[in-house]
């Protein structure tokens, strides 16, 4: 910084923000409240100002506050929400400065230092973000001076005075109520008890004592207010953008030069994702016609890469399907979706067999759709037909192998009925139109439905299951149902 600049930090606070967000989606005309369930309980979250008017509060019982005002309509709260709406607006506070930053769930901290000349001084820097929300349907509170904290309290307990003088906190904090230093509710009630009642107070009385009766950390509270300590402001990173787009001076139409163009912007692209410990698995390249015409060829991998050449050739298919018209003379290629993708230190042959089966789903899903290259995924069920789920191959990495405490079959097919005669399991059968001679057999393994799911294959009840081999070397899985007595075969061992 330099010398002669000072700091100043504009504090804005949204002291209604949920409800706000929630009356623009669909305005209410009268007492609203947002509710949430709270220890088993359903409280007020969050009010608009007709309520606040009622005499309701945030946190009382819905109950209650039903009782106070009969008119009073709610719905349901949405944390996760409001924070993605206060994210929302940090980005849209970055044209007052570059610095932003989110200050609990509903209030925003802006490093205006050296920027409210841009807006012809600080009271009109201040005047256009209450035009601007006004008009956006928010309610907001702002204070500004030196410190963070400083601006948190003029905010929050400012009543009208929102701007301190620079130089000069306690002539605007002095009065002030104690609790515009961000004390916790045992600390406030303590100064309250011993007449301290106002920072002026405060910043008046024995610090040694001060110390000694609450520590160190209600010190460090008036010190940041007053601008003898520094309180950083922690804005945001911006996630990085995956795009990337390249103009040509004349129009091209040849497969190849349109691959040699996203071969530059790929290279690009993956150095950008390598340096992010990222690998993108779906990517989008747009070829824009000198007609004002585009087209869009959209890749899905099987698994993260940020490999150049192995994911180049995967583009060739598509590209040389697109109509270049009269000419394409701009080509954009943007990661649109990414995932993590840190460095491993694996051994060769596992990498290479990683990367023959991940390069095939590729190829295979550029032709017939990625999603439609499917595998089989171990389920949680004891049923044979419900044992496995067919899943697309790139929306899962499975791990390990198949546990079964018992072998399954290869083939597994609908029942079909069987007549044969002799012991338990029968000693002849026949199944296809073919005679059968059981060598050697091994069961039961007795399987019982599971009586929650309806499925029509398994109202006979309780299932007997024998691996039997035949003289006639077919080793098949059948099955004998005590319920309505009958002989199956379900499957064929390799």
């Amino acid at each position: 910084m330099f010398d002669g600049i000072r700091k100043r930090v504009v504090s804005m606070w949204f002291p209604r923000l949920a409800s706000d967000r929630a009356l623009r989606v669909r305005p209410v005309d009268g007492p609203f409240a947002l509710t949430l369930n709270t220890n088993n309980a359903n409280r007020i979250y969050c009010l608009n100002a007709k309520a606040e008017r009622q005499g309701l509060s945030c946190g009382m019982p819905y109950s209650d506050a039903r009782i106070f005002c009969p008119e009073l309509q709610s719905a349901p709260a949405d944390p996760a929400l409001d924070a993605r709406f206060l994210h929302a607006l940090r980005r849209w506070a970055l044209r007052y400065c570059p610095w932003v930053g989110i200050e609990g769930r509903d209030g925003l901290v802006l490093d205006i230092t050296g920027s409210a000349h841009l807006f012809s001084g600080e009271e009109p820097m201040l005047a256009d973000m209450r035009q601007r929300l006004r008009r956006a349907g928010l309610s907001v509170r702002l204070g500004l001076a030196d410190t963070r904290a400083a601006a948190w309290a003029l905010a929050h307990h400012g009543e009208g005075s929102a701007v301190s003088e620079p130089g000069n906190p306690l002539a605007v904090l002095g009065s002030l109520p104690v609790a515009a230093l961000r004390l916790d509710t045992g600390t406030e009630t303590a100064l309250q008890r011993l007449g301290l009642r106002t920072i002026e107070m405060l910043e008046a009385a024995n610090r040694a004592s001060l110390a000694r009766r609450f520590g160190p950390a209600l010190l460090r509270r008036l010190d940041q207010a007053m601008g003898r300590q520094p309180e950083q402001i922690s804005a945001l990173i911006e996630p990085p953008h995956y795009g990337l787009r390249m103009t040509f001076p004349e129009p091209i139409g040849l497969v190849a030069d349109v691959m040699e163009a996203t071969a530059r912007l790929l290279d690009r692209l993956c150095s950008r994702l390598a340096e992010n410990a990222a690998g993108a698995r779906i990517l989008s390249l747009t070829l824009y016609r000198v007609d004002r015409a585009a087209q869009t060829v959209e890749l899905r991998l099987a698994r993260p890469l940020r490999d150049a050449p192995r994911i180049l050739p995967l583009f060739e298919r598509e590209v040389g399907d697109v109509d270049a018209g009269f000419g394409i003379d701009l080509i954009r290629l943007e990661a649109v979706e990414v995932a993590a993708l840190p460095s491993e230190q694996i051994s060769a042959i596992a990498t290479e067999r990683t990367t023959r089966l991940d390069d095939l789903i590729n190829r295979i899903g550029t032709r017939i759709g990625i999603e439609n290259v499917q595998r089989f995924l171990p389920a949680d069920s004891h049923i044979p037909e419900r044992a496995f789920s067919l899943s697309p191959a790139f929306a899962n990495d499975p791990k390990g192998g198949w546990a079964s405490p018992r072998p399954r079959p290869i083939h597994l097919f609908a029942p079909e009925p069987i007549t044969g005669s002799g012991s338990y399991p029968p000693d002849r059968f026949r199944w296809r139109r073919m005679s059968f001679t059981t060598a050697h057999a091994t069961g039961p393994e007795r399987i019982a439905p599971e009586w929650w799911l309806e499925d029509d294959n398994w109202r006979t009840g309780l299932r007997d299951y024998w691996k039997v081999s035949t003289r006639q070397g077919r080793r098949l899985w059948l099955f004998h149902t005590p319920q309505h007595p009958g002989w199956f075969v379900q499957g064929e061992f390799p």
